[in-house]
């Protein structure tokens, strides 16, 4: 194969990804995704407290995230800021939820953890971006800082490690929304201490399939190794917006025979 075919190819595959990337994220793709319980809100506090927890049980089918994610809004009475900030132990003793393999103790333990940052006079935001390095190190300092409040151990399966290798998914996803500032509608981009060049993709198995017939992605896992493999192609693709991508390769593992 020759260099200028191997451009030609690049670009009809940029040209591909870009118009995927274009009719997915749209606000269209809102309602039927777990990112619009957060869009319930308008306080920047609100938003990134409830994505947080939604993106904390974000496996399983949508709908049923969805669901739960509603369920933890009315168990905060429509104001997750408030109620964080001020929950006592009585409005906790009684909570009752479960999502899979998360139940009310991994949710008061995450909702104990959260008032102790935010009565600090921090945030969420805060405590990834004090962290240095690159977003492997940040998340995983997050994750320790999180799990610096006693809790229960089964707790901290809930909070990816990437560096025991974990895709983080969930966490990746959450930073996605939070930090990527296009006004599409979708993402919120209301943090400023972290930049969209920074992101690493949410990796799941319709990310990892179609990014495996692009040929982006080489190991059969869908782990942190994976995940540094496919930012590689993102970043040349976009090396100011590269997640912006998992919207096209999303899109195409669920909507389309690909």
């Amino acid at each position: 194969m020759t260099q200028s075919k191997n451009k030609i190819n690049f670009k009809e595959l940029k040209l591909f990804l870009d118009e995927k990337v274009e009719q997915y994220n749209t606000s269209a793709f809102v309602p039927n995704d777990p990112i619009s319980i957060p869009h319930q809100f308008t306080d920047k506090n609100d938003i990134e407290i409830i994505a947080f927890l939604v993106a904390t049980i974000a496996w399983g089918k949508r709908q049923m995230i969805i669901k739960n994610g509603q369920k933890l809004v009315d168990i905060m009475g429509n104001q997750p800021y408030e109620f964080v900030l001020n929950a006592s132990e009585s409005d906790l003793k009684d909570l009752t939820f479960v999502h899979r393999t998360f139940n009310s103790i991994d949710l008061k333990f995450f909702i104990q953890s959260l008032q102790h940052i935010y009565q600090n006079k921090s945030s969420i935001e805060n405590e990834f971006a004090k962290h240095k390095g690159n977003m492997q190190l940040k998340i995983a300092g997050f994750r320790n800082s999180f799990l610096a409040f006693p809790h229960n151990k089964r707790s901290e399966k809930h909070l990816s490690n990437p560096l025991k290798n974990s895709s983080a998914k969930r966490l990746n996803m959450y930073l996605r929304w939070m930090v990527r500032k296009d006004k599409k509608g979708v993402d919120f981009g209301i943090w400023n201490r972290i930049s969209p060049t920074e992101l690493y993709c949410p990796l799941d198995v319709h990310t990892g399939n179609i990014a495996r017939k692009l040929g982006f992605i080489k190991r059969k896992a869908n782990d942190w190794k994976a995940l540094e493999e496919l930012m590689v192609h993102l970043r040349k693709l976009d090396k100011t917006d590269p997640v912006k991508y998992d919207f096209a390769l999303f899109g195409l593992g669920v909507y389309n025979d690909f």
